[in-house]
């Protein structure tokens, strides 16, 4: 399947870096000058975030992986038997790890990712650990239109699975959007597995998306590094910096690429100039109630069955089937 992996990424390469520049241009010639959080995120970028997920500043990943631990059993009774899981943004694949210790009715994962050799090297993993299970890893953007790889093993249900609070990053308007085209994929009696992040503390956060190691620095200017490499622009990294700040109206936390210095920037025909202090925003982490959770996925079709949250409250797992 790495052969695979590989040809669909080409195909995505082709198609998504395309509309690339316009993309870019699009969010840095108005104000609030933005980048896609997408662009953080190549095969350096992914290497990173799996480093970050380790760090002591980074709550999310241990708190839901706990939840999942202590609660899996439940889950899996309520999923009940022949799964398919399909993971949206899967990375190295440690978190689907923590469910198929204890879900065995998985017959087949789709593991979805922009990265592929990442991909490709979690899929050889989960084979080789998980002889039964039938892997098929899609190099793919899953906030466009997914073909899923057919078929998909014994499977009876199909399960959505996304961890991390990865629906955060998105605008209300563009998470309302996802969590429609994830109904959609699951199907009549599908089900979602997300993770959504609760923590309001600014101090815990803002240490979160700025660790002292200067990880989630090097992520956040990996966004320009990408960009110079895939469209051939000409930012000079040295020339800003990271910051990572709580927006209380908007109840997220922001990273931001901070100009130190008067600039301009050739992007094609168009000339993007820079003045010292100058805020490119790379990211948005939203942080969600649980009722404005459950208003959002009602929004979208579908219904909370079931939540587990951390005795802080900073994290919840929450379990989605069709509504009504």
């Amino acid at each position: 399947m790495a052969s695979t992996a590989t040809a669909l990424a080409h195909r995505f390469t082709d198609g998504i870096y395309e509309e690339g520049l316009s993309d870019v241009l699009r969010g840095l010639l108005y104000i609030p000058r933005q980048l896609s959080h997408t662009w953080l995120y190549d095969e350096r970028g992914c290497r990173l975030f799996e480093k970050i997920r380790e760090l002591p500043e980074y709550y999310l990943t241990r708190t839901e992986s706990a939840l999942l631990r202590a609660h899996v059993a439940e889950i899996g009774a309520l999923l009940g038997e022949e799964l398919a899981v399909i993971e949206y943004g899967s990375g190295n694949g440690a978190m689907m790890r923590v469910l198929l210790e204890a879900l065995p009715a998985v017959c087949a994962y789709v593991p979805i990712d922009i990265a592929a050799s990442s991909l490709a090297r979690a899929a050889r993993g989960l084979r080789r650990d998980y002889p039964g299970l039938t892997v098929m890893p899609l190099c793919a953007d899953f906030t466009r239109r997914i073909e899923l790889p057919l078929p998909l093993g014994s499977a009876l249900r199909r399960l959505i699975y996304v961890p991390g609070s990865m629906l955060g990053n998105y605008q209300p308007l563009e998470a309302r959007r996802l969590l429609t085209a994830m109904r959609e994929l699951a199907g009549v009696h599908g089900a979602a597995l997300l993770g959504i992040d609760l923590c309001e503390e600014r101090e815990v956060l803002e240490r979160a998306y700025d660790d002292s190691r200067g990880l989630t620095a090097e992520l956040d200017l990996n966004a320009l590094r990408h960009v110079n490499r895939r469209l051939g622009l000409g930012f000079d990294v040295s020339r800003f910096r990271h910051r990572a700040v709580w927006m209380e109206a908007e109840r997220r936390i922001e990273m931001h690429l901070v100009s130190t210095v008067d600039q301009s920037v050739r992007m094609g025909a168009a000339v993007i100039r820079l003045q010292r202090g100058d805020l490119i925003r790379t990211q948005c982490s939203r942080q969600f109630t649980a009722d404005g959770f459950a208003r959002l996925a009602a929004e979208a079709g579908w219904a909370v069955h079931a939540s587990w949250t951390d005795p802080q409250c900073r994290c919840s797992v929450q379990l989605l089937g069709a509504a009504g």
